[in-house]
């Protein structure tokens, strides 16, 4: 029997989760979605992560970010669900910082894993003859 969860997420933007799931070397496919609300076509992407088994991963907009929507038994990627949710969090944050740091001037200079999984950034902003590094 198919059971389908979906899971709350925190990502709003396609662009840093195609970037995240792009880091992380997973294929997917964009699937537009027309919604009709008041007799106005409303137009969403969701993003589609294909399984062998045809019980493909779902990333649905749901008009606030995008609901991970699995059915959890027929999970065939190589880490688990949780794995994968923290791996996939841990490229988005980092997109976002490195690209919204950028907008205001920002470089990244320095990107270190460390053994418990965590990553640190070092950015530089050149300000006249001073720079600026934030860790």
């Amino acid at each position: 029997m198919s059971h389908f969860t979906n899971l709350k997420t925190s990502f709003k933007n396609l662009l840093h989760l195609e970037n995240a799931l792009n880091k992380l070397e997973i294929s997917y496919k964009r699937e537009k979605k027309i919604t009709n609300l008041n007799n106005s076509k409303i137009y969403n992407i969701n993003l589609v992560i294909p399984q062998s088994n045809n019980y493909d991963i779902l990333f649905n907009w749901n008009g606030e970010e995008y609901e991970l929507v699995i059915d959890a038994s027929f999970w065939i990627q190589p880490y688990p669900v949780e794995s994968f949710i923290n791996k996939l969090s841990q490229h988005y944050a980092n997109d976002v910082i490195i690209t919204e740091s950028q907008k205001i001037g920002f470089q990244p200079i320095k990107s270190k894993q460390h053994v418990d999984g965590s990553n640190t950034i070092t950015l530089q902003r050149w300000n006249l003859n001073n720079s600026v590094a934030i860790v």
